[in-house]
């Protein structure tokens, strides 16, 4: 496994009567290479666990191992290095600079990694050389989360992990976005996990899990994954 949730416990409140679980007892195991999708609605646990994956935010009690290392043993300039070369965050919102341009948004992340992709030829792969001399606001909400998703591979990340990516999206957008990140997965053998409450995701997923009030209630295989360009958004 590459990533393992043990006995992984996240609360807040001070007391019993107060204390509400974001992750209440999480047993978890994805496999490196797999795209896996979790489910929920929201309140469940979900940005929570993203977090956790992400180096952003500590267990109270349990383990998180990735690639057999504790994330909660990392002091705090090992988690920096963890965010910095192992992980790829992309956001619901793009978060791109609005002052530079798309290579220049893209080169940004790739300027602090220690083993970037080569940018021309992630600008081929992911079709967007076209738009490589353009600013955010001449694209496209599709098309910024598609430069959103090359800046956070070209570091060339162990994870990728995609916070609703499709949530400010049209139908036709998010297809694309989807297909995006299934490509990046089967290409690039990155393990990616992506959270989402549309259904409909899961159809590209090799795991589907799903939480509810902190607790996973399944964890299955996904036998029949589909590609994106063949599910309905």
């Amino acid at each position: 496994m590459l990533i393992e949730f043990k006995n992984a416990v996240k609360k807040y409140g001070d007391n019993a009567e107060n204390t509400v679980y974001a992750m209440d007892h999480v047993d978890l195991g994805i496999q490196e290479g797999e795209l896996c999708v979790i489910l929920g609605p929201s309140g469940s646990g979900k940005s929570t666990l993203l977090n956790m994956l992400g180096g952003l935010d500590r267990l109270d009690e349990g383990a998180l191992l990735v690639g057999g290392k504790d994330l909660m043993k990392l002091g705090k300039n090992e988690l920096t290095e963890y965010r910095r070369s192992q992980v790829g965050f992309v956001f619901q919102f793009f978060n791109l600079i609005p002052d530079l341009t798309v290579e220049e948004n893209i080169q940004v992340a790739s300027d602090i990694a220690s083993n970037p992709m080569d940018l021309d030829t992630l600008l081929q792969d992911l079709d967007i050389a076209k738009y490589r001399s353009r600013f955010p606001k001449e694209l496209s909400g599709g098309q910024q989360q598609r430069v959103a998703i090359a800046r956070s591979v070209i570091k060339n990340p162990k994870l990728l992990l995609c916070d609703e990516l499709t949530g400010a999206l049209d139908s036709k957008s998010s297809r694309s976005v989807i297909s995006l990140v299934d490509q990046i997965n089967r290409t690039y053998k990155t393990t990616t996990v992506i959270i989402t409450h549309n259904e409909a995701i899961r159809d590209v997923a090799d795991r589907i899990v799903r939480i509810r009030d902190g607790k996973v209630v399944s964890n299955q295989l996904n036998p029949n994954r589909r590609k994106a360009e063949d599910i309905d958004l």
